[in-house]
């Protein structure tokens, strides 16, 4: 798959969006010296492209009653059901992200409960049915940061190569 060509404007605009994702159009374009249905357009056009792939609230799991976050590596009894264990695994409300690994894991899961007992009850009674020869589970203390790909680095080196 060939990777889409940008242009620097393309680039500030993903930026400015990866940092705010609300931020108004005409804001972007007061910032880049473009009009706002320019911005529209680029958008449009990166969002039809698959490069944006949407916009979200982030909330807060321990504010709406999930205190505790896991990470669980998958040992799967055949590689070949992976497929229907991700189908399976989207029936989990609980499950928020789902990755095929490489290294020991076959697969690796981020997830969220309420407590450690909630954690435990979802491990035995609905990961463990899933026909997997055996997990591992991280539990994180508390996420230090997050964020988004370094989309400055390359709008940086864009301008350079202008020069």
């Amino acid at each position: 798959m060939t990777r889409p060509q940008f242009d620097t404007l393309d680039l500030r605009i993903l930026q400015s969006l990866s940092t705010n994702a609300r931020k108004p159009y005409l804001e972007i374009a007061r910032e880049n010296g473009v009009s706002g249905a320019a911005v529209h357009q680029r958008i449009q056009r990166l969002m039809a492209n698959g490069i944006i792939k949407g916009s979200e609230s982030i909330i807060d799991p321990s504010t709406v009653g999930f205190d505790t976050c896991a990470y669980v590596g998958f040992f799967l009894r055949d590689p070949s059901i992976s497929k229907d264990i991700v189908e399976k695994l989207r029936q989990i409300p609980e499950v928020v992200e789902c990755h095929y690994t490489t290294g020991q894991y076959d697969m690796f899961i981020k997830l969220y409960a309420r407590n450690n007992d909630h954690l435990l009850d979802i491990l035995q009674n609905q990961i463990q049915a899933l026909g997997l020869v055996r997990t591992e589970t991280l539990i994180s203390f508390k996420e230090v940061f997050k964020r988004q790909v370094p989309v400055t680095h390359a709008a940086k080196k864009k301008d350079k190569e202008k020069e």
